[in-house]
């Protein structure tokens, strides 16, 4: 009788705290994922006119100016946007405050070394970043102003990884969300008034303000201040500069793969082309990604935490990935149905040749997500090495894949590279998680997975082979299934319906 109350009290147990750890998934996963959506907003604000008033071609060159110094950046920044979270979570974790303000205190020396280092490259070398990037040298001297911009932001990055390692996402999401509205103040007046002739002003005064605003919120943090050695800062920097440099050299593969594309398009085709691509992706990688945008600001350090444990380890991958596809599946197919109206609105008719490209790239996300959460385990686990090579492959074929489709299918074929990458990629990751860590999924996660795929691999065959406005009804069918599965799903792990309840009564004690 015992043994048997022993074992009911330890599944109760067991099963409290997985409801606990997805309640807090998604607690940060709707803080961050209210900003994502006002900032979507603010964005989709910002894109429409600057889609207006600069046009496809004065989007490329933005494209073109912010991934040359992002490659920059990539090279001179080691990494530390990453590497130093696990660092500092790790700090906070062990409550030593001492150990905390040594920490911090480095991390604020590298992030000024590194930032000015990235500066004093790009101003150097500007010339010469103007001839390849565009085959002149008519933009030297964008690159000379712009050169700023890398120590802005790479202090910034010292500020953002600061809240992210202590979990000060109330503060962090400020920053974010105050950030947005500042970037779209400064950004539309500017480009009314000058035109192209305001993208680098608008580069470097976005970079100042956002900056700000990191540091508003960072700097009552709670913990003291310390001044620090040059040995404390060789010895307790090491492993965030070892693990780094291997982030680093991985980014700025990624970085790279990134620029070439670019340059192979607009070599090949055109400078509207990389406008174009340029607009698809953010649509892609901002709009759709700001739900890894929203969960990764939380996973990762609390993934560090429990990363020397196998076991754990998995737990964690399983239930963010539970947690974030239920979230995607019904976003992705919404998405799918509709996608022209929201190039539309984000941009104008004009770009409505991303739509074929967009399409296969949103099919590529749901194994993004799967990959993603795997691949968090290599960084967590401090297998830096592991993680730049797995990185690496992934760069090459991914390279080879988009030159391949952009060669044979225009911006249709990146779509499909963009999807044969990330299942390339995830089948990748999965398998080296499994061989190294005994990694493998639920059988809950698999299901989650097949049901929302499926979905939306049926309304992307409706939209690519049925024409408008015939796709609406079987489309928003699609979308109900889809919604009604995950809310369905979340009310087993969550309680979903208790939360909402609770949040509607203290809504009505506030009125």
């Amino acid at each position: 009788m015992q043994s048997t109350l022993f074992v009911e009290n330890r599944e109760w147990k067991k099963m409290s705290e997985q409801k606990n750890s997805y309640r807090q998934i998604m607690k940060a996963t709707s803080l961050f994922g209210g900003v994502q959506i006002f900032q979507i907003v603010i964005s989709v604000i910002r894109s429409k006119f600057v889609a207006v008033l600069l046009g496809p071609a004065g989007m490329g060159v933005v494209g073109l100016l912010t991934s040359t110094t992002g490659l920059v950046m990539g090279l001179t920044n080691f990494g530390l946007g990453t590497s130093a979270v696990k660092n500092i979570s790790e700090a906070n974790a062990e409550e030593d405050r001492n150990r905390l303000a040594t920490v911090i205190a480095v991390l604020k020396r590298l992030v000024w070394i590194t930032g000015i280092l990235g500066a004093l490259v790009t101003l150097l070398f500007s010339p010469w970043l103007s001839q390849f990037t565009f085959g002149n040298k008519e933009f030297t001297l964008a690159f000379v102003w712009i050169s700023i911009t890398l120590l802005l932001n790479q202090l910034t990055t010292g500020e953002m990884v600061l809240l992210q390692g202590l979990r000060k996402l109330q503060q962090l999401a400020k920053a974010n969300l105050y950030g947005s509205v500042a970037g779209l103040i400064i950004t539309v007046p500017l480009y009314y008034w000058l035109g192209e002739k305001g993208i680098v002003p608008v580069i470097i005064i976005t970079a100042f303000s956002t900056l700000f605003f990191t540091w508003f919120f960072s700097r009552n943090i709670g913990v003291e201040k310390k001044v620090v050695s040059r040995a404390t800062i060789i010895a307790e920097g090491k492993s965030m500069m070892v693990m780094g440099i291997m982030i680093s050299m991985s980014s700025l593969v990624a970085l790279l793969v990134a620029y070439f594309i670019r340059i192979f398009i607009n070599r090949i085709g055109d400078l509207a082309d990389v406008g174009y691509y340029s607009a698809g992706f953010t649509i892609i990688n901002t709009y759709v990604g700001m739900v890894f945008t929203a969960m990764g600001t939380d996973y990762y350090p609390r993934l560090s935490l429990v990363a020397t444990d196998n076991e754990k380890c998995k737990e964690q991958v399983n239930q963010q990935s539970e947690i974030a596809l239920l979230i995607l599946g019904p976003i992705l197919v919404g998405f799918l149905l509709f996608l022209n109206w929201a190039i539309i609105i984000l941009y104008s008719n004009q770009f409505l040749t991303i739509t074929g490209m967009v399409y296969w790239a949103t099919l590529g996300i749901f194994f993004k997500a799967l990959s993603w959460a795997i691949a968090f385990i290599f960084l967590a686990k401090g297998a830096a090495k592991l993680f730049f090579w797995n990185e690496l492959a992934t760069s090459i074929y991914g390279l080879g894949l988009n030159m391949l489709g952009y060669y044979m299918a225009g911006l249709t074929g990146l779509g499909m590279a963009f999807l044969a990458s990330y299942l390339l990629y995830f089948i990748q990751v999965y398998l080296i998680a499994k061989i190294k860590y005994r990694f493998s999924f639920h059988r809950s996660l698999i299901v989650i997975f097949f049901v929302q795929f499926l979905l939306a691999l049926t309304c992307f065959i409706i939209v690519s082979l049925i024409r408008q406005p015939y796709i609406y009804l079987p489309g928003l069918l699609l979308i109900s299934i889809s919604a009604w599965y995950s809310y369905k799903e979340l009310e087993k792990r969550i309680g979903l319906r208790e939360i909402i309840k609770n949040s509607i009564q203290q809504m009505k004690k506030k009125i």
